[in-house]
């Protein structure tokens, strides 16, 4: 549990702030994350990693000569956001293209995926390589599906190798792609972790009992033994790592590299007595050990655990991980710094022109709209407010439990920016696309990404001219359901938010009448549906490698979304409502202003 801290919501950025204060030697802060503070004196390949924080030293650990050119960093637990991503890689990119390397998570799939897409419009030439190390999250032959943990070093390293030997882009990703085949990992823990600012860990293991497989967000096991002896959890993890061993025909001697990584709160002395009996283990089932790794390199915040990453070796990738790097967190021969300039131009300690002008010309129409807009997002501000500990406690049984966290982050952003920009004088469209960047933006996550796409959907049916008609609002709520489940792949069934925006924006459409009559039926249909996905198992998203974990409890983006839907009726059914108050689906008095 952090018991240094002032408030959770600023937790991850005061962090950065210290973290960037202490190795200004390595890194400099920039919109988004951190980026080198020191480049070299030819151009590279940027590599660029990120993720949530909470992990350190990954991300921003990674940064530096030899290592990563910049890292994205999202709050605790959540992924960053697609403008966050694309703001540091405008700056790292040296004109030989950009390799995005992230943890194989829900969000940070979003997020990424989205960056590079906004990026190669704007000319930039990207790969995207999302890390796949984690033997538990999935079988074998559905490597795509496994999750990043520990093994994310491995991959770093050897991509950053590469990019600073002077490799071009498609051999930089040859490369990544080819030790995130050679690297697998497994993890255990003996407790869970505890979110800044809350009170209880997200998950609980059993006095005498250990969680394998759990993921480095906090969530669960997908399994639970007898707490071992150190030599019984060295072959428990040994074994099941070379079960999955790759092919390796380059030696006679497999040789691999081990990565012992504690999770947060195992002690130096511990991991190092656990790999004793670990390389014993290798050696006997014939392999060479090479540079063993022990520390910490990719945290679960202040979970008790370790996992056990093994890259098996060839001879290209062995001279790539023998290149020297430094950085705040990882360390490997020594850097020249003859090659290395510390003219920081590139890289200036805050962005000049990542933020567009708003747009303030509106009529006085769409201005009013946009007045109501502002209301109805403080509505559903309040309303993530008084629900953000249950859809934890739920997002927590099969997931990794800052569902609720985000969603308050977000709709706090949101209400904020669309009061903002209402007192400039912004029109409807113009102050719903603001709200939609800036629930992105701090949400962070799968929550943030999809919410601010729902809300960029929706705007593109309005105007800052035009009052919108109800057609105009159905037609733009069919949008954003559309532009989900495109981006997001998920469909009915798959127990996600989708189950819960289909027949709300289906019923819209379908039912006859206006929408003050339409709106609430819509929203009963929306919060039964929600409720429904208790009886689902999951088939994306975080949840989906625990299966009958999740069973008994709905979908939380299910119900965080049903709650919003509901809140909002009273401004859909009268809308020549006392603009001061509202009620939510519990019936409670909103205040609105």
């Amino acid at each position: 549990m952090a018991v240094v801290i002032n408030d959770a919501a600023q937790f991850a950025d005061e962090a950065v702030k210290g973290f960037v204060l202490a190795n200004h030697r390595y890194v400099r802060a920039t919109q988004g994350g951190v980026l080198r503070s020191t480049k070299d004196t030819e151009s590279h390949v940027a590599v660029v990693i990120g993720g949530g924080s909470g992990h350190y030293p990954a991300f921003g650990g990674m940064v530096g000569p030899g290592m990563a050119y910049g890292a994205v960093l999202g709050n605790v637990f959540a992924s960053p956001s697609a403008h966050q991503v694309v703001s540091v890689c405008r700056k790292a990119d040296q004109g030989r293209g950009i390799m995005l390397l992230f943890g194989n998570y829900a969000g940070d799939l979003l997020n990424f995926t989205r960056a590079g897409q906004i990026l190669k419009e704007e000319g930039h030439d990207v790969r995207i390589l999302p890390i796949t190390d984690d033997i538990y999250s999935a079988p074998k032959n559905e490597r795509i599906k496994r999750r990043g943990i520990a093994g994310d070093l491995a991959v770093i390293k050897i991509a950053s190798a590469a990019a600073s030997l002077g490799y071009d882009l498609d051999e930089v990703e040859r490369v990544s792609r080819l030790a995130n085949d050679r690297t697998n990992s497994i993890g255990v823990a003996f407790s869970g972790c505890t979110l800044p600012g809350a009170d209880h860990p997200l998950f609980d293991v059993p006095q005498g009992k250990m969680a394998v497989g759990m993921g480095i967000h906090g969530e669960q096991g997908i399994d639970e033994v007898a707490a071992p002896s150190p030599d019984q959890l060295a072959e428990l993890m040994t074994t099941g790592l070379l079960k999955e061993s790759p092919d390796v025909e380059e030696a006679a001697k497999p040789r691999v590299v081990p990565i012992v990584n504690g999770l947060g709160s195992m002690k130096y002395e511990e991991l190092f007595l656990l790999y004793s009996k670990i390389e014993k283990l290798l050696v006997k089932s014939g392999l060479e050990v090479l540079d063993p790794q022990v520390g910490e390199f990719c945290t679960s915040f202040d979970m008790c655990g370790v996992s056990l990453s093994l890259l098996w070796m060839n001879d290209e990738l062995l001279d790539l991980w023998n290149v020297p790097a430094d950085s705040p967190a990882f360390h490997q021969g020594v850097v020249s710094q003859e090659d290395l300039s510390t003219d920081n131009e590139l890289y200036p300690q805050t962005e000049s022109n990542d933020e567009e002008t708003l747009c303030v010309e509106a009529s006085e129409e769409s201005h009013a709209c946009a007045l109501r807009l502002a209301e109805m997002m403080h509505t559903i501000s309040y309303v993530m407010d008084e629900k953000v500990d249950n859809l934890g406690r739920i997002d927590s049984i099969a997931g990794d439990g800052d569902h609720g966290i985000g969603m308050q982050r977000g709709a706090t952003a949101a209400s904020t920016a669309a009061g903002n920009a209402v007192i400039l004088g912004a029109g409807l469209r113009t102050t719903l696309n603001t709200a939609a960047d800036a629930w992105e933006d701090k949400a962070g996550g799968t929550s943030g990404i999809l919410w601010g796409m729902m809300l960029h959907a929706m705007a593109k049916h309005c105007d800052d001219t035009n009052p919108p008609t109800d057609a105009d609002i159905v037609n733009g709520i069919v949008a954003a359901k559309n532009a989900v489940m495109e981006f997001g792949g998920a469909s009915c069934g798959d127990k996600t938010m989708v189950d819960a925006i289909v027949p709300f924006a289906d019923s819209l459409e379908t039912e006859d009448g206006p929408l003050s009559a339409t709106w609430r039926k819509a929203a009963q249909v929306s919060s039964a549906a929600a409720e429904a996905t208790k009886d689902l198992l999951p088939r994306m998203g975080r949840a989906r490698s625990h299966g009958k974990q999740a069973l008994g409890v709905p979908d939380p983006g299910a119900l965080s979304f049903s709650y919003i839907v509901s809140a909002l009726t009273p401004y859909f059914e009268d809308r020549g409502m006392d603009d001061s108050e509202a009620t939510t689906a519990d019936g409670d008095l909103v205040r609105a202003s």
